[in-house]
């Protein structure tokens, strides 16, 4: 009998001695075991559910401030710090929503010019909208529809999207750099003029009478459109952020009942069966149970923390060479965490191979960051979309001090078409961190604080500290809480060529005193 394939007698382990008698396990041993793969489950549980969750987080923070599906929350006076938002911008009119699809497909009129995406409740990407979307800017007809629906959909007119879940939500960004002032009341009074969410009528708009006489689908009135409740965000005190102890469990269990079984992947459904979450049933671990979940989730929000401030060397999240704290986590798997954005050639579009493999680090250090997912996130095509790079650390590799002053300078000709800006968020809620400065943000737009002035040889320097340091003008200053530990944020939207091919490069975010 080939050793290989026997099962010693007894074996040690970190979770105790294991003990056989000839292959079969003790009543200690199997005891002990049945604990362990709990924790296991639970763990990987939490580690491969942050990004639904979120979402759902979300949704209930909506629903406690009062915003229901279908209404809109926009902030008409853009985000600020008053609301717990993972890594939210201080940039740019926000409009988000959750819509319900259980009850028949909707038509949403986007605006025009603006940056947006459609998610469903696993932040799985339906669609973008917006410059990046099918109507590239230009405001578009999007026909959402929920699983299941098996009625005639319209032959054009509109753009179809399907969605796994029920339940999606919408996410826009509307700009005020090109408004006087960048004042956000014209970008505002656009999103409440062009936005439309209203349910699609069958047989109306997109379907011919012809395909009706051929019995290919019913004739209908056309949808009516409507514009929804717009709810104001701004100064809204909402708490849109995932717990990190045994609730993580309770809104697992909880979307899983919201949502059709199909929703999942069986794999996935599985790790939450394990540890007793099952669609159709109650989730209610006895004492044991709970008691290992609860340190499940205590080392899984551990390891999640680690991964998602880009603690991790090893999983290649750097995004230059050498000794540097610049970060972001998607460019190893793209959007889809699988495979990097493809390279931008003279040639047109140059795909990776595919490695047929999830990057979980990679998701669990987006979700636990930061919110939605799109290929604009990441793609690496000059002019459009969003790009972000996260620094969490100084050059010494210790993280930032509230209470200590630090300073960053950029080189001139930063890489932005539209707008930069850098944002501080507290390290614990990863939203933007609340000083007396309600937008804790320096970037080219003077609004909702100043514009950071340049340098003479056309660089900036942006400093972070507890009180303004002397002759530092006001934009060029972003306070921070001499009790909390922070991170930064560099956003630069519809990127350019010197940031993909890093011919432009941000200093590092040094200790001053």
């Amino acid at each position: 009998m080939p050793p290989a394939i026997t099962t010693p007698a007894t074996q040690k382990s970190e979770i105790g001695t294991l003990e056989f008698t000839d292959g079969y396990p003790t009543r200690e041993t199997a005891a002990k075991l049945r604990d362990h793969l709990d924790y296991l489950h639970g763990v990987d549980t939490f580690l491969n559910t942050i990004h639904g969750v979120s979402t759902y987080a979300l949704r209930e923070g909506f629903l406690e401030a009062g915003i229901a599906d279908g209404d809109v929350a926009v902030f008409s006076g853009l985000m600020d710090s008053a609301s717990l938002f993972l890594t939210g911008n201080a940039d740019t009119v926000y409009f988000w929503s959750f819509l319900d699809l259980s009850q028949g497909p909707l038509v949403v009129e986007t605006p025009a010019d603006t940056l947006g995406c459609i998610d469903d409740m696993w932040f799985g990407w339906i669609s973008d909208f917006g410059l990046p979307g099918a109507d590239r800017g230009q405001g578009g007809t999007y026909l959402l529809v929920g699983p299941g629906y098996d009625k005639p959909l319209p032959e054009g007119g509109c753009y179809v999207r399907h969605s796994r879940t029920n339940h999606i939500t919408l996410i826009g960004r509307a700009f005020i750099n090109a408004n006087p002032g960048n004042d956000p009341a014209p970008t505002v009074a656009q999103i409440k003029d062009q936005l439309k969410i209203y349910p699609y009528a069958v047989g109306g708009i997109g379907s011919s009478i012809g395909a009706y006489l051929r019995g290919r689908g019913p004739l209908g009135a056309p949808g009516t459109p409507a514009s929804p409740r717009f709810v104001e965000g701004t100064g809204r005190v909402m708490n849109t952020i995932p717990p990190n102890d045994f609730g993580h469990f309770e809104f697992l269990d909880r979307l899983v009942q919201l949502e059709p079984a199909e929703a999942l992947d069986p794999e996935l459904a599985g790790q939450f069966a394990a540890i007793g979450i099952v669609k159709g049933e109650t989730f209610a671990p006895d004492e044991r149970l709970r008691a290992i979940l609860d340190e499940a989730v205590a080392v899984g929000n551990a390891a999640a923390r680690t991964i998602g401030m880009g603690a991790l060397p090893s999983d290649g999240f750097r995004y230059y060479d050498g000794d540097t704290a610049w970060w972001n986590m998607l460019f190893v798997g793209g959007f889809e965490f699988t495979n990097p954005p493809p390279n931008i050639t003279a040639d047109g579009v140059q795909l990776f191979p595919n490695r047929g493999a999830r990057q979980l680090h990679s998701r669990t250090s987006m979700f636990y960051t930061a919110t939605a997912i799109t290929p604009a996130m990441c793609m690496r095509l000059t002019g459009v979309g969003s790009q972000y790079l996260l620094a969490n650390v100084d050059p010494d590799g210790n993280p930032f001090d509230g209470a200590r002053t630090y300073r960053v300078r950029l080189p001139k000709d930063i890489p932005a078409e539209r707008f930069w800006s850098l944002t501080v968020y507290d390290n614990q809620t990863r939203s933007m961190l609340q000083t007396p400065q309600r937008y804790p943000r320096a970037g080219s737009q003077m609004y909702p604080t100043p514009a950071a002035e340049a340098e003479p040889d056309g660089s900036t320097v942006v400093y972070f500290a507890p009180t303004a340091p002397d002759g530092v003008a006001a934009g060029n200053w972003i306070q921070t809480d001499p009790a909390k530990g922070w991170f930064v944020v560099l956003r630069l939207y519809s990127p350019l060529q010197p940031f993909f091919d890093k011919t432009w490069r941000p200093g590092e975010i040094e200790l001053v005193d």
